[in-house]
């Protein structure tokens, strides 16, 4: 079921952050507030370890500038060698480069073959593992019939918005719907590239291990079926997830995931191979020992309200969560696999919807805005891009 989306009441206000400022040219949307959330613990992988230094229990996040303005319904972000951002544009089909300093917008080209329509269009971009020789762009993308996951070759020699090569289609048949389409796409540690997925609102999709659809799938650079799968011949890498559009790692090389539920509880998931995270038989953690048996619980919890998380960071020992509806950017504090403590709320109200956060070295992130995107309600300067201190 697709949830209902809210708009916030904005207030004219400075921005208080807890132990933060906003300074650099960043404009906010109004009156932000901060506070810990129930803390709603969470299980720790019994294969995990923990890391040998906790972060502390409250941070702060100070805004300290804003790189670009005016975006167009942006949705994926990959970062180059060098620190320049690749943004993708859900509803225009372009990609776009953003100069990291001054925030020089370049379009790069359009992904042929983008089908735009409620959650769909252009979402998740990536840059290979291996870009300073392959110059390879990746895209997630909706078309007439499905999603997918195609390459292209970035030539900056070419003239601007003529800059990307022909689409190499190296996965198809991912399926879609006007929602929950997933898109988050990333290369992890181990040099193989990653998909969150969602079941488009046919909640089945989820436990059926043969649809790659509710799933987070793994493959080599060339779309094939990863050494270390579940199953040699499936690119599937767990199952039963509602909607993923978070994937990133934390330094011990754990992949952390971040899922919208239903009507309930939004979930932040630690990945391993093979395991089935429950939708749509659990929403959230299990509530009988035999769901237990069967089923991975999320490491923390949200009411949908509260987050519709999109995608997610990690830095300074933390998973950093953009959210949606929750109009907020969250902090989640671990020591190896278990919260430290509860999760901390960030910007709350002060940005409109949050679309995704990308870590950008020495304890900054990049965070970006969604309020152009059909479901938000635009301000000046909507969409933008802010740079982030955090601690």
């Amino acid at each position: 079921m697709q949830r209902r989306f809210r708009t916030a009441a904005l207030a004219a206000a400075s921005l208080l952050l807890a132990a933060g400022c906003t300074s650099g040219g960043a404009q906010p949307r109004g009156g932000g507030s901060t506070g810990p959330a129930e803390n709603r613990g969470g299980a720790a992988s019994p294969s995990a370890t923990a890391s040998s230094a906790a972060p502390p229990a409250k941070g702060a996040v100070q805004v300290t500038g804003t790189l670009a303005t005016g975006l167009k319904s942006p949705w994926g972000v990959a970062v180059l060698p060098g620190g320049d951002l690749l943004v993708s544009s859900r509803d225009t089909g372009k990609i776009f480069r953003v100069a990291a300093h001054g925030g020089k917008i370049t379009e790069l080209g359009s992904v042929p073959g983008v089908d735009v329509g409620g959650e769909g269009g252009l979402l998740g971009i990536a840059v290979s593992s291996a870009f300073g020789t392959d110059h390879q762009v990746y895209a997630y993308f909706t078309t007439a019939s499905d999603n997918r996951i195609a390459r292209m070759i970035y030539d900056e020699k070419r003239s601007p918005g003529n800059q990307l090569g022909a689409p190499d289609t190296i996965l198809k048949g991912i399926p879609k719907g006007q929602i929950h389409n997933g898109g988050r796409i990333a290369f992890g540690p181990d040099k193989m590239l990653y998909a969150g997925t969602g079941e488009t609102g046919d909640a089945g999709l989820a436990q059926d291990k043969q649809s790659l659809g509710g799933k987070i799938l793994r493959m080599t650079p060339d779309g094939q079926p990863a050494h270390g799968n579940p199953e040699a011949d499936s690119v599937v890498y767990d199952y039963g997830h509602r909607n993923v559009q978070g994937l990133a790692w934390d330094d011990d090389k754990r992949l952390w995931a971040s899922e919208f539920g239903q009507n309930t509880w939004d979930e932040l998931n630690l990945i391993e191979p093979g395991r089935n995270y429950g939708w749509p038989e659990v929403e959230g953690k299990a509530k009988t020992r035999a769901e237990r048996s069967v089923f991975t619980d999320p490491v923390e919890v949200w009411k949908t309200a509260d987050a519709s998380p999109s995608g997610i960071a990690y830095a300074k020992g933390s998973i950093w969560m953009a959210s949606l509806r929750g109009e907020r950017l969250w902090r989640i504090p671990l020591n190896g696999t278990k919260p430290v403590a509860a999760p901390q709320a960030f910007l709350k109200g002060t940005y409109g919807r949050l679309r995704t956060v990308v870590a950008a070295g020495d304890g900054a992130l990049w965070l970006v805005t969604s309020n152009t995107d059909g479901r938000g309600t635009p301000h000046k300067g909507d969409d933008r891009i802010l740079r982030l201190k955090v601690s």
